[in-house]
């Protein structure tokens, strides 16, 4: 009996790197708040029509998230919490939370492969703790090849390249949404107003 609940259960341990994307920053200092549940992050799954999986994608996405966001800006600060103790010269403060974690098998697919959907909660926040926007990023992965040795390796590859889309989606559409679009319109004007005043005015 012990073997055959062994066999049903799967771990599965993600260990990504990824790399710093490049490109023009934007002109802000901004705090990075990664909760205890989102650098350990493990999803559990056991229901009556699949084997037992915990998925384990903490460190990765801490890694990708820490690494894209530390790209995107002119200086970042890791906070180890919030709201307090809040640095004064923190501008925005992001903080991503995951929403769901969703995977299909191959007996699912009819292909050797897995298929991967993470969905992410992201929310900014400005100095004094109020909501300045709210987004989702929704990214998928799926197993490059059939031919791997175990599940278990297939379906972290599959996590992992969810999680480079995840990176690339937050990279790239941080500045389209709406509330960001303006703070980041203001902070450039007001940066522009401020070189253009003659030296004895800015000093």
């Amino acid at each position: 009996m012990t073997l055959l609940v062994a066999s049903c259960s799967h771990t599965v341990r993600v260990d990504g790197s990824y790399p710093q994307p490049v490109g023009q920053q934007h002109p802000l200092t901004v705090g990075i708040y990664l909760s205890d549940d989102f650098r350990n992050f493990v999803y559990h799954e056991d229901s009556e029509d699949r084997d037992e999986w915990n998925i384990n994608t903490g460190r990765a996405q801490k890694n990708l998230f820490e690494t894209v966001l530390g790209s995107m800006f002119t200086e970042t600060i890791s906070l180890s919490q919030y709201p307090q103790n809040l640095p004064k010269n923190v501008e925005l403060v992001i903080v991503p939370e995951v929403r769901e974690l969703q995977f299909t098998m191959p007996r699912e697919t009819r292909v050797n492969i897995f298929e991967v959907w993470i969905k992410y909660d992201m929310h900014a926040y400005d100095q004094k703790g109020e909501s300045v926007a709210n987004w989702v990023i929704t990214a998928y992965g799926k197993t490059p090849t059939a031919f791997l040795k175990s599940q278990e390796d297939a379906l972290a590859q599959a996590i992992n390249i969810a999680l480079r889309d995840a990176g690339a989606t937050l990279y790239t559409g941080f500045e389209r949404v709406p509330e960001l679009q303006a703070l980041l319109a203001d902070k450039r004007r007001a940066l522009s107003l401020k070189e253009s005043e003659p030296a004895d005015v800015r000093n």
